[in-house]
């Protein structure tokens, strides 16, 4: 008689490899199926009867909805769709004891299938350790097909699969199927629903963890106060990020003006006093000046990540994600955007959708990055009032919030016309393991903050300095030029004026969004560096009153509204350019962004104009 084979399936982590070698001694025969490039592996053991076994260990799958190439194989090997592979004769299908109630819907799915089956609760030791206690028999009625524990680390763990598999194997027909099985098309909403069920009903226990994360999700995840609670956050974030950090920046900003006071009066007047001065404390001060509200911003996004709401978060999402064409998966990498459009693009990786992944990529920039915090935090301060409306809502960080949400808006926008035209492709559903609620790890939360803070200060030590020492050179010769308009400086953004002014930027603006696509803060310093150089006498009351007096309230609104579509950075560019393989789409992304920048930034300008402001 020919061996049985059987094939092995279960989700990323659910301790599939631990069961295949402990089954097969870690014999495995590693092979690739013919035209694709995912390696499987194969092996032999016998049940308790005797009775010759070949295990095929497939690829990590969530579901029969393919949405990667490992798991479109992993469905096509099942129903007999490979060409030239043997379809097996039944299925094992392994999940985590601990997670049955959110894997049990990819039990329900290969169950569509018809193949006879075994399901396997691994980790069971782990499980009833935490506190969970499950009624196998009623699990196994409620299925209609045979369950049985496991400890795939250990032989004995291992004996009662070999028993239940020397009871069942003897009642499979053996051999292959008359033609391909057809994929079954299932309501997953429906299929989760039942899934739930059946796991409520076999659960006689479970740990304290578990049944808060539900009693909590029933709030958090409700359709009607789920995203009011998600707007509330994102709005108690940016208000805390303006009125928190305000003492501290006024503190920095105290020791930046002392810092030059005493070097001015430690120097005497001439070049060397106007590069520290003008050019290095102005241009990097004026950016570290805003590290109180990238802590403040780094602390919020670092708390949700670790607590599990996160991922609560792109659950709240998917719906609005499945109206423009993606899907919930997609608001991780968006939201991992709001610190740096970089790791929101290196983290579009985990979509398995190509299309997806790529509109992903390209409308990532458009989520408000910490970069741009210190753009929003000086225009703020010095046009818009520091007063409470609605009698306890802070104005500017209510405009802050606005600005952010203009983003998401933004994206949400973009994304949809991208997946109607140049992206265009089906939606793919969303399923993700929501992990239970936690107290964040000090250790880990502390260290991934002061990652973050570090990294903006390495920029502010090397990139902002550069530019601003470089800018200094710039806007300071040749000696004796008569204005702005006649340094180097002045003379490179005189050939980008043209194109800016009508929207209504000047001079020294058109010289600032050129330093600014090294990093987009560096805007700040290079502003701070320009009109230090200038040496007008009101220098000394801060850029932010500086500014006030040199720009119109339409300027400011346009240079906001810029900046909410601004091309990105260099180092931004060349990760779309790595994850996306294209110069052609790394180009598309720079000059869709300009385009929507520069019409914003002019329509802001003349509509305020327009309106008297």
């Amino acid at each position: 008689m020919s061996a049985l084979r059987l094939a092995l399936v279960g989700a990323p982590n659910s301790g599939k490899s631990t069961l295949f070698n402990g089954l097969t001694g870690g014999t495995a025969k590693v092979a690739n199926y013919a035209g694709v490039t995912v390696e499987t592996r194969s092996g032999f053991f016998s049940t308790a009867a005797g009775d010759e076994v070949e295990l095929i260990d497939l690829p990590g799958i969530y579901g029969i909805n393919a949405r990667s190439t490992d798991e479109r194989i992993a469905v096509d090997m099942i129903s007999g769709r490979l060409p030239g592979v043997t379809a097996p004769d039944a299925i094992l299908v392994l999940i985590d004891a601990a997670t049955l109630r959110t894997h049990l819907h990819t039990v329900l799915q290969m169950k569509a299938f018809g193949r006879p089956m075994i399901v396997v609760l691994n980790m069971i030791d782990l499980a009833e350790r935490d506190g969970l206690e499950l009624d196998v028999p009623r699990l196994e009625a409620e299925l209609g097909v045979p369950v049985v524990t496991a400890r795939a680390t250990r032989g004995p763990g291992r004996a009662a699969l070999l028993e239940r598999l020397a009871e069942e194997a003897p009642k499979w027909t053996r051999g292959v199927p008359d033609a391909p099985l057809t994929i079954p098309a299932l309501d997953l909403k429906a299929l989760q629903t039942d899934a739930r069920r059946i796991a409520r009903d076999a659960t006689l226990h479970e740990p304290a963890a578990n049944s808060f994360t539900r009693s909590v999700d029933n709030i958090v995840l409700n359709p009607v106060a789920g995203p009011l609670i998600l707007a509330a956050i994102l709005f108690l974030m940016f208000q805390a990020v303006f009125t928190w950090a305000t003492p501290y920046m006024d503190g920095i900003e105290w020791l930046a003006g002392s810092l030059g006071a005493a070097v001015s009066a430690a120097l005497p007047d001439g070049l060397l006093q106007s590069l520290i001065v003008d050019g290095i404390i102005a241009g990097v001060g004026s950016v570290v000046v805003f590290l109180p509200q990238i802590v403040i911003l780094f602390t919020f996004i670092l708390l949700l990540e670790a607590s599990g709401y996160m991922t609560r978060a792109a659950f709240l999402m998917d719906e609005l994600m499945l109206r423009v064409g993606l899907n919930g998966r997609a608001f991780i990498p968006l939201l991992s955007s709001f610190a740096c459009a970089i790791p929101g693009i290196m983290s579009a990786r985990t979509i398995e959708n190509e299309r997806d992944r790529l509109t992903t990529i390209l409308v990532a920039p458009l989520m408000t990055c910490s970069a741009r915090l210190p753009v929003y935090t000086l225009m703020i301060a010095a046009f818009i009032p520091n007063q409470t409306v609605w009698g306890f809502v802070g104005l500017q960080g209510l405009v802050m919030f606005g600005l952010y949400l203009a983003g998401v808006v933004s994206a949400v926008l973009v994304a949809f016309v991208l997946k109607r035209t140049v992206t265009r492709g089906a939606a793919q559903s969303l399923i993700m393991e929501l992990p239970t609620y936690k107290w964040p790890n000090a250790r880990d939360f502390f260290l991934g903050l002061w990652m973050r803070v570090a990294a903006f200060l390495k920029r502010a030590g090397t990139i902002i300095f550069a530019v601003s020492v470089i800018l200094w050179v710039l806007t300071t010769f040749p000696l004796g030029a008569d204005g702005l308009r006649q340094t180097i400086a002045g003379r490179i953004g005189s050939v980008l004026e043209p194109v800016l002014a009508p929207i209504g930027f000047n001079l020294e603006i058109a010289i600032a969004l050129i330093p600014g696509l090294a990093a987009r803060e560096v805007a700040v310093g290079a502003l701070g560096t320009v009109y230090a150089v200038q040496g007008a006498e009101e220098n000394t009351e801060g850029l932010a009153a500086v500014l006030q007096n040199a720009w119109s309230l339409p300027t400011a609104l346009a240079f906001l509204a810029w900046y909410v579509f601004a091309p990105q950075c260099l180092a931004t560019l060349a990760a779309a350019r790595r994850e996306t393989n294209s110069w052609a789409w790394t180009g598309f992304m720079f000059g869709y962004l300009f385009v929507l920048a520069w019409v914003a930034a002019g329509a802001t300008y003349h509509i305020a104009r327009f309106a008297g402001l």
